[in-house]
């Protein structure tokens, strides 16, 4: 079974999103640079849980909205072993690729789809 390992939103206001999360959720944020597209990583609770653990909280990450994106909603981040391997059982299982795999430089390779249903999820496939 692969777990959630992540969430992601997406921000119009970096700041604003920033200090409304610390204040009201007292959440923790670090703001990442234009080389990695002004992406927030945002951690909720003390310890992040580990992809085989049960049950916990998970971190997530925030994302500047652009006009020539798809499906720009809150989604969650599934983690795989084989990236390429599940993408194909989405397309056989009728889900819809959005683009190539990227490379997240020390944390894996990233790929997001829509399910059958419309939904935005993605996968990580973590660095070994």
């Amino acid at each position: 079974m692969d777990p959630v390992v992540h969430f992601e939103m997406p921000y119009e206001d970096r700041d604003r999103m920033v200090q409304f999360y610390e204040s009201a959720f007292g959440w923790k944020a670090q703001k990442l640079g234009p080389e990695m597209g002004n992406y927030v990583i945002v951690t909720t609770a003390n310890a992040d849980v580990k992809p085989d653990a049960p049950r916990g909280s998970i971190d997530g990450g925030f994302w500047e909205k652009r006009a020539d994106w798809p499906a720009q909603v809150p989604a969650i981040v599934i983690g795989v072993g084989d990236i390429r391997g599940t993408m194909e059982k989405i397309l056989r299982a009728g889900g819809k690729i959005l683009g190539d795999p990227m490379q997240i430089p020390g944390v894996g390779e990233y790929v997001s789809f829509l399910d059958t249903e419309g939904n935005r999820a993605s996968l990580l496939q973590p660095s070994m």
